[in-house]
């Protein structure tokens, strides 16, 4: 594990990365990076029309280059939920962050996002939350360094984390 103060967040679209990442950043006195606002800031769409437009594939490789350009400086990042799938960003970060998964249970998003569309989620055609869900978890596993299981409200989440996350460096 990486002992910079910088921290990436990982999981399922709905996890919460982005709102927990805000706090995280607050508190810690970090920056806050949103890969995903900074793709559709890059390319100057939606997430979802991006992948309307040039496909999943395209998206990813889009996605890769945006986690790359990344400056090695301490921040907290909220990544995408697809982030994942390339090794070459997850290395990235890796590097110069300790990298968290968020890691909620399918009713939970079913809850927060219903099925997704049009939320510009990364995913194959007619692939469903569920299996999506089931492809990402494993990856998710293998990349973090830290797991937050989320059930709670994101601020107990946010200490959940930075607590263990301390413990961890100082051990």
């Amino acid at each position: 594990m990486n002992s910079s103060p910088a921290i990436t967040l990982i999981g399922m679209p709905g996890s919460g990365k982005s709102t927990l990442g805000v706090l995280l950043a607050k508190d810690l006195g970090l920056p806050f990076i949103d890969t995903d606002a900074l793709l559709e800031e890059r390319e100057g769409r939606s997430l979802q029309t991006l992948l309307d437009d040039e496909g999943l594939e395209a998206f990813r490789a889009k996605e890769a280059a945006a986690i790359l350009s990344l400056l090695t400086h301490p921040a907290v990042i909220a990544t995408g939920g697809s982030a994942i799938y390339t090794d070459s960003a997850m290395r990235h970060l890796r590097q110069f962050t300790t990298v968290v998964w968020l890691r909620v249970d399918i009713q939970i998003l079913r809850e927060r996002i219903a099925d997704g569309s049009g939320r510009g989620i990364a995913r194959s055609t007619n692939q469903s939350l569920e299996q999506l869900f089931n492809q990402r978890e494993p990856l998710y596993a293998a990349t973090a360094d830290l797991v937050a299981d989320i059930g709670q409200s994101s601020i107990q989440i946010a200490e959940q984390i930075l607590l263990k996350r301390i413990k961890r460096l100082v051990s």
